[in-house]
């Protein structure tokens, strides 16, 4: 079930910015940090994702301005997973970013994000429309310019674009063939390809994407490149 985040505009009683000195507190509210959330996270108007969720009574949903958010400070900081997630839980500045007030303040987990991104891929896929396209349309060039945003980040519903295999993004998929054509190596490829594949068979698909890639299409490219030479051997 959609529902609005408004909570941002409540105003927090024991937050960390009252914690902070003065200076601190005056460098905080000029902060990059606090532009994004004032130019671009006040902005995205969270009814255009209406439309990947149930209209019954149901859970509702995790802050979309929040999520859309952070794939674009993923895309702008070159984050991967693990650091945004990071910096989510120990960053006042990215917090900040994110409307949050309080150290606890915690608005989606990695999952969450995940399946974000897939109802993403799979709107498009369905009804041809780009909902983060759509988002940067709405903000003014200068929002955009002020923050020095890519907005090439637009095109990552492609590069999240849901498979039909159990809904992998397209970049899992491609770890997920090398991981499964190191299985099926003779002995003396196994050897031959060993140092490069080892840092994306070692552990999951899903824990390489976590750990290791942040949101860009050069990473996909790279991959697809990889995959392909493999198999062409």
């Amino acid at each position: 079930m959609f529902r609005k985040n408004a909570r941002h505009f409540q105003e927090t009683l024991f937050g960390f910015k009252d914690e902070l000195t003065k200076k601190q507190q005056k460098d905080l509210t000029t902060s990059e940090e606090s532009k994004f959330y004032e130019l671009i996270f006040c902005n995205i108007n969270e009814e255009d994702f209406a439309c990947l969720y149930s209209d019954t009574n149901s859970r509702p949903n995790a802050p979309v301005n929040a999520m859309v958010s952070s794939l674009i400070i993923m895309q702008k900081k070159s984050y991967t997973y693990e650091e945004f997630f990071k910096n989510l839980h120990f960053n006042l500045l990215t917090k900040t970013a994110l409307g949050l007030s309080r150290l606890d303040d915690i608005p989606f987990c990695p999952a969450t994000l995940f399946n974000f991104q897939n109802r993403l891929s799979k709107h498009y896929a369905e009804k041809g429309e780009n909902l983060l396209e759509k988002t940067f349309d709405n903000l003014t060039l200068d929002q955009i310019k002020e923050l020095k945003i890519k907005t090439d980040i637009q095109r990552t519903d492609s590069f999240f674009a849901a498979s039909n295999i159990r809904n992998y993004s397209r970049l899992q998929l491609l770890v997920e063939v090398l991981i499964r054509l190191s299985r099926i190596l003779n002995d003396a490829d196994s050897v031959y390809f060993k140092e490069l594949l080892e840092p994306y068979v070692k552990n999951t698909s899903e824990n390489y994407i976590y750990r290791e890639c942040c949101v860009t299409i050069n990473t996909y490219n790279y991959f697809l490149s990889m995959a392909y030479i493999l198999l062409s051997c």
